[in-house]
């Protein structure tokens, strides 16, 4: 009886101790904030939020003939951004919060056009026009929408950048625009050259 109620005892505190001997495990769990508020990602009908990123297999030949200076392939469908650098040699993958809507979501190729360091945003005639309030520019900062960093786009209005909002990662949450975790799109923007290729599928 003592041995088994040892037993019992190691493989509970073992299950409870988990977090702490692979610290990494919390990390690579999706979050699940705010149970119970309305999810349009919802499939399952509990209502429950929940940050989804599959990070699909993505081959860089299969949508470019070359890698260039660099390509990116952003998958709005597994929510995840692809970058490999132009010798070959590099390899990044990030979860990443994509368009609300298919009406919102463009598709195909563009490049970067520049890049900018602490960027400041300029709400698009439409999102004025959906919403007369918002400011006409924001400046850096922890209220700007792009976050700490900014890959513009050869297509007006449309950029790979940051986010403040955690939250977002994971989701159909913006605008049109690509979204990374600050951290990540910092990481991001120090490898991307102008140039480098992007296709959005």
């Amino acid at each position: 009886m003592t041995q088994f109620n040892r037993r019992k005892f190691l493989t509970t505190g073992a299950v409870l101790a988990m977090p702490a001997v692979i610290p990494g495990l919390a990390r690579a769990v999706p979050a699940i904030p705010d149970a119970g508020a309305e999810n349009p990602d919802d499939r399952t009908g509990s209502g429950v939020r929940r940050n989804i990123s599959s990070f699909a297999r993505v081959d860089w030949r299969d949508h470019f003939d070359d890698l260039g200076v660099g390509v990116i392939v952003a998958d709005t469908a597994s929510r995840a951004l692809h970058f490999w650098s132009g010798d070959g040699q590099g390899y990044k993958l990030y979860p990443t919060s994509v368009p609300m809507s298919e009406e919102l979501t463009k598709l195909g190729y563009t490049k970067v056009v520049r890049k900018v360091e602490g960027p400041s945003w300029t709400p698009t005639p439409s999102m004025r026009e959906r919403d007369p309030s918002l400011p006409v520019t924001i400046p850096p900062g922890p209220k700007n929408p792009l976050g700490t960093h900014a890959l513009y786009l050869s297509w007006q209005y449309y950029r790979i950048h940051g986010t403040h909002d955690t939250r977002k990662i994971g989701r159909k949450s913006s605008d049109g625009c690509i979204g990374l975790y600050n951290e990540k799109i910092a990481e991001l923007y120090g490898m991307v050259k102008v140039g480098t290729r992007v296709r959005l599928i």
